[in-house]
């Protein structure tokens, strides 16, 4: 059920078979993904949760990402 899920969103699952395919090719997208997750735990705000509201958690994350955004086009 969850790769019916992931393939109604767009998304192709991976999943290295042992002896079949290597593994060293699916670390580049995780990479990927870790460091974006690494430039948002850096925004103090959103380290930790203290907003109860959803609506001002995404706010806060639109606003770090757009900060993140302009300080790697600003390079």
């Amino acid at each position: 059920h969850l790769r019916r899920w992931l393939r109604k969103r767009g998304i192709r699952h991976r999943i290295a078979r042992k002896g079949i395919e290597s593994s060293t090719r699916l670390g580049r997208h995780r990479w990927t993904i870790e460091r974006t997750m690494s430039w948002l735990a850096g925004c103090r705000h959103l380290h930790r949760r203290y907003e109860r509201k959803a609506e001002h958690l995404l706010a806060f994350t639109a606003i770090a990402c757009s900060l993140i955004c302009y300080r790697r086009l600003t390079k």
